[in-house]
């Protein structure tokens, strides 16, 4: 909370324990059939960009994807130290599993809608097995002295960042990359403020 803080981004290393990392990697491996290209902005203002964004997702629903049970349960842990520790009024979220094919990028942008503006944290889990250095697929933070941070996606690995405060953007991957991506939010997603 700290980190976060100070920083707006905070990345924790070995987030998930090996029984939940399993969990989340089989599941994502038997949905790929499934997933959908991604595309940028919401409801009406929702279309397809090749060149801005070029990964694959599928979205989560906790009622359905029951066999997530233990990572929807640390989720909802993850919204109660927020709330206690931090006082942000979080109260839902909205989560997908994201594939990167090779050559998938995502240009620098924030975590928000033009037209609604709910999500207050990101959190991006990395379910690479056995990324090595030259793999691609770094998260590019960008900070607010005018440097950067590359984020390597290594397995387990968790990125949480301040969703319309963080500029950063996806690097080309050269291999696969995967990722269990999502946004807490000060409202349901139904509901977002919108901005007139």
């Amino acid at each position: 909370m700290d980190a976060l803080s100070l920083h707006d981004y905070v990345i924790i290393d070995n987030f998930l324990d090996a029984g939940r990392l399993h969990t989340v990697q089989s599941f994502f491996q038997s949905h790929l059939d499934v997933f959908t290209k991604a595309g940028i902005g919401a409801l009406g203002d929702h279309t397809i960009r090749k060149d801005i964004r070029g990964d694959f997702t599928y979205w989560l629903d906790r009622q359905r994807d029951t066999e997530l049970q233990d990572i929807w349960s640390l989720i909802d842990e993850t919204i109660y130290i927020y709330n206690r520790y931090c006082y942000l009024g979080l109260s839902g979220y909205e989560f997908h599993l994201a594939h990167y094919p090779k050559g998938g990028h995502y240009d620098k942008h924030l975590d928000q809608f033009n037209n609604r503006n709910n999500r207050t944290i990101s959190m991006v889990i990395y379910l690479n097995k056995h990324w090595q250095q030259g793999d691609g697929g770094e998260m590019e933070i960008f900070l607010s002295n005018g440097s950067s941070l590359l984020v390597e996606p290594i397995e387990a690995r968790c990125v949480m960042f301040k969703s319309g405060t963080v500029p950063h953007a996806v690097l080309a991957s050269h291999k696969p990359r995967y990722s269990l991506t999502g946004w807490l939010l000060q409202q349901p997603s139904a509901l977002g403020q919108f901005l007139g």
